[in-house]
């Protein structure tokens, strides 16, 4: 019948149908106009580019040079009152609710676009269509729905339309830097939502990303699932992009002794897997032991520890500092290893060190860890000795 379009399609059918066309628009999302137009993580063939392009103006009215400029400013100010879409200044539900309304207020901002949208295409068809007439996509869009699926095909054409504003500007943007796990303490708020990214294209593994924004892949763990990795991974096969940059991998050589410059360099790239290993090989087992021993009358005052002694001090308020100087009060071993911790992270903070200075902080950070007495930091500073930037042959 005519009410049901050109397909004739069954509902289960019309459902599969729906999250094929928003996947692709999710693909669109994450590999164009995020880790290819931002970030520049890979390279993507011309034909690939122009078709992403023309399925975002058909799906999203999205302007490329608009959406890489809001997100580059993202990055550059992030969790700071400049930030476009920070949950910490505008409000969770602010962003969950009107994550699209942020990006198109900011979208107005010419400063923005002037500073952070250069090498985007500016191109025949980017001025004189996409930019020109962005209403003209989505409009073609819900024509191409109601005839190919008849009256349920503005059902279709809605989900498409509320896909990217609600999982990416709202989901994505708020509780990406609200709710999760954080696999790294980048310096802001931002989690992993999920480790299976395939929802949204992979862009649920947010901490990972804040904390390797250049990397064309998300997931880090073995055991999480960046959906648009496998893509371009599928791309790269068939010769239509070409992968730039991905995280550092921390390469250790078992009996390596010396810390030198290699060294250094090796644990400068790989200083948030450090942290993290840090964390885990240091913070958590001391914690433990200590609550072994503490009496039962101030072991509450442990409460999250592990958590507090790893945090990134930026994202630490006024009661959370309190609490750990309570807890560092109660526990020597305790506060000598969150006094390394902080040692620690100082040396690669430090700006105006040259190579050599940030070696021989390197050598006198583990020679002190060595005299603490303390098991789990005297392993862990033998355990920095051994990383390189080349695996062992």
């Amino acid at each position: 019948m005519w009410y049901n379009g050109l397909l004739d399609l069954s509902v289960w059918q019309l459902i599969a149908v729906t999250l094929v066309l928003t996947h692709i628009t999710i693909v669109s999302v994450t590999v164009y106009l995020h880790r290819y137009s931002a970030h520049r993580s890979l390279e993507l063939h011309p034909a690939l580019k122009h078709f992403f392009r023309f399925w975002l103006w058909l799906t999203t009215s999205m302007n490329t040079r608009e959406w890489t400029a809001i997100h580059r400013k993202h990055h550059a100010k992030c969790e700071t009152p400049d930030d476009p879409h920070s949950p910490v200044h505008k409000g969770l539900g602010t962003v969950l609710r009107k994550g699209a309304e942020l990006y198109m207020e900011e979208a107005k901002n010419e400063e923005t676009l002037r500073i952070y949208g250069k090498n985007c295409p500016d191109d025949w068809i980017e001025r004189n269509l996409y930019s020109r007439f962005p209403i003209a996509g989505v409009t073609l869009m819900a024509i191409i729905d109601l005839a190919l699926f008849g009256v349920l095909g503005i059902t279709v054409w809605a989900v498409q339309m509320m896909w990217i504003p609600v999982l990416a500007a709202g989901v994505i943007n708020g509780l990406g830097h609200a709710l999760g796990y954080r696999n790294f303490e980048c310096r802001d708020a931002a989690t992993n939502i999920l480790p299976w990214g395939i929802l949204i294209g992979g862009e649920e593994l947010h901490n990972n990303h804040h904390t390797y924004p250049n990397s064309a892949k998300l997931s880090v763990k073995k055991w999480e699932f960046d959906m648009g990795w496998l893509w371009i991974r599928l791309f790269s096969l068939l010769g239509l992009a070409e992968v730039r940059r991905t995280a550092p991998i921390a390469h250790r050589v078992e009996g390596k002794q010396t810390l030198d410059m290699d060294t250094a360099m090796a644990i400068l790239n790989n200083r948030f897997q450090i942290m993290a290993q840090y964390r885990k090989l240091v913070i958590k087992p001391a914690v433990r032991s200590e609550l072994a021993r503490m009496d039962e009358s101030v072991r509450h005052l442990f409460r999250r520890a592990k958590r507090l002694l790893s945090r990134e001090t930026s994202l630490l308020d006024d009661r959370h500092q309190a609490r750990i100087q309570t807890m560092l009060e109660h526990s020597q071993a305790l506060k000598v290893i969150y006094e390394k911790r902080l040692a620690l992270q100082q040396i690669w903070g430090r700006t105006s060190a040259n190579s050599h200075e940030m070696l021989q902080a390197l050598k006198d950070w583990c020679n002190q860890a060595e005299e603490s007495g303390i098991k789990a930091l005297q392993e862990f500073a033998d355990s920095l000795r051994t990383y390189s930037l080349r695996p062992a042959s």
